[in-house]
């Protein structure tokens, strides 16, 4: 068999069904993947090199028009409070319909690797209907190499059709937009959308679904490790700084959005990253602001000068979620491995638009599982019709929509992996201070980076510390190079009583949140509520 180009005939069981004439293109490299996107008016290239697409009316993921296959094996491991069921016999007929879809066309077709560890990876076959959506994923997850490519058996198969329309009559979905996910043949189907990080999101979700019952935590977070092996992951929800702050000059870059925690340590799920470029500088990302100057670089839905095709990061007129794929190791200092030691420190990220939480806090194990299984972030006015003051967001694992199983089943083991290995936990938030969003500011950059860097070298946690007087957790008292008050929410706001009243808003909201998990942890961990008092 071919491992790159051309090839008409069959491939016994990994031509996944599709009839003659059907023509694929099977592990192209990126120049081919550019002029097949050229070719077909797919795409366009900007100034610096690298490849422009846009992604129309879908500019992010569809997680209502998600469906998982409710058969014998799914019935009671899969969380379908969280997941729309989809019959088996609609599944059958959306499979021979996609196949049915595909006659005749020419596909893309990519063997790729999902995880960097040998021992708890899977084997993907990708099929696109688009070259620049074969040169994405080609970029976002691990390519093997071309020695390993002459033996490559799929293990998992995504089928990704964007012309192809679903019948919500015919196929059991919800619009002519679907993503089906059947776990019994790891496989999965993706029509009527051309956002390509379904593709991606689809891999994260079957690894959620299958490491678990090999005792390994699957994770919605970035990680990066020091100088000493002395790793991170940074958990957080889009937009609260996973792939900012996991870009540390002075740290090695393992991933920035997806990896898993074994018995060995942790590993990325993915061989490349995924930045949103909205506002993107050279100034205040530059290893990030490089790869949209590179060849081989995908972005999404980004704006340029029709004349000297220069992107413009500051125009959100297409979408807010503008993006941008590109390979790891476009990142200078990112890891050859993808791999590193148990952590010594877990982060969770949250942008509090309501600025009432502190720039970082120091959590128990309790309270890290507490504020796992919450997931909070918020998003704040104007970003949707009807939205005239911050919105608490409450994202179970900080990813529900690539949750599976309970989160429960999460949350138990994040919990035994911290005891064990006796990782440091800090809450961190990236949001607002001095107000909420329209009244505060952004919390600086540099005040975070800087309590980071000393949470990451141990030196903050030798810290005096005092309990908050509302979430309960504790708060250093005072950082060198930190100015004091900041570490005091309450200080940076004109108006107290705005505070209080604002703070035991968000202390009901995490509260109201959580009753949906009591039934599921053990007293310590309710315990480790905020709870609703007056300031001290």
């Amino acid at each position: 068999m071919e491992t790159r180009g051309v090839f008409n005939k069959a491939l016994g069981p990994n031509t996944f069904g599709f009839e003659a004439p059907a023509r694929f293109l099977l592990n192209l490299e990126a120049p081919a993947l550019y002029e097949e996107s050229i070719r077909r008016n797919e795409a366009m290239i900007t100034a610096g090199g690298a490849l422009l697409a846009e992604t129309g009316i879908h500019t992010g993921r569809s997680p209502k028009d998600k469906f998982v296959v409710r058969d014998a094996g799914t019935e009671n491991a899969v969380w379908w409070d969280n997941n729309n069921a989809m019959s088996p016999a609609h599944f059958a007929t959306l499979l021979a319909d996609f196949r049915a879809h595909a006659k005749g066309k020419e596909l893309f077709a990519q063997d790729l690797y999902g995880g960097a560890d040998g021992a708890n990876r899977v084997k993907v076959r990708v099929f696109t209907e688009y070259a620049w959506h074969s040169l994405f994923i080609r970029n976002l997850l691990i390519r093997p190499e071309l020695h390993e490519l002459a033996a490559f058996t799929p293990e998992m198969t995504i089928v990704d059709l964007p012309s192809f329309k679903a019948d919500p009559a015919r196929h059991g979905c919800r619009t002519g937009t679907v993503i089906a996910v059947d776990f019994a043949s790891k496989t999965v189907l993706i029509g009527g959308t051309s956002y390509a990080g379904e593709m991606k999101k689809s891999v994260f979700t079957y690894l959620n679904y299958a490491l678990p019952e090999a005792g390994v935590m699957p994770m919605h977070c970035s990680a990066n490790v020091g100088p000493a092996g002395d790793s991170a992951v940074f958990f957080g929800l889009s937009g609260t700084g996973k792939t900012t702050l996991s870009a540390d000059p002075s740290r090695t870059l393992i991933g920035d959005d997806e990896h898993g925690w074994s018995k060995s340590g942790i590993f990325n799920f993915e061989g490349g990253c995924y930045a949103k470029t909205i506002r993107l500088s050279a100034e205040a990302e530059p290893e990030i602001y490089a790869t949209t100057q590179r060849f081989g670089t995908v972005l999404e839905n980004v704006v340029i000068d029709p004349e000297t095709r220069i992107p413009d990061f500051d125009d959100g007129s297409k979408t807010e979620n503008t993006r941008c794929a590109y390979p790891l190791h476009f990142i200078p200092n990112a890891s050859e491995t993808g791999r590193a030691g148990h952590p010594k420190n877990i982060v969770m990220l949250t942008c509090d638009a309501f600025g009432v939480l502190p720039p970082i806090a120091k959590l128990t194990p309790a309270e890290a599982m507490y504020h796992f299984l919450s997931g909070y972030t918020a998003k704040v006015a104007g970003t949707e019709k009807g939205v005239t003051e911050p919105e608490a967001v409450f994202s179970t694992c900080f990813g529900a929509p690539f949750m599976p199983r309970h989160p429960a089943v999460y949350g138990n083991l994040l919990r035994d992996l911290i005891a064990k290995h006796h990782v440091d936990c800090w809450l961190v938030n990236t949001g607002w201070t001095g107000g909420k969003h329209g009244v505060g500011r952004r919390m600086p950059i540099r005040v975070t980076r800087r309590l980071l860097s000393a949470a990451l070298d141990g030196s903050l946690a030798k810290a005096d510390f005092r309990r908050d007087p509302y979430f309960g957790f504790a708060v250093p008292a005072s950082v060198p190079g930190v100015e004091p008050h900041i570490l005091y929410p309450v200080k940076t706001w004109q108006d107290k009583a705005a505070f209080a009243e604002t703070a035991k808003k968000l202390v009901a909201m995490f509260q109201e949140n959580f009753k949906r998990f009591e039934a599921h942890v053990d007293q310590d961990v309710k315990s480790a509520a905020p709870k609703n008092q007056m300031a001290a």
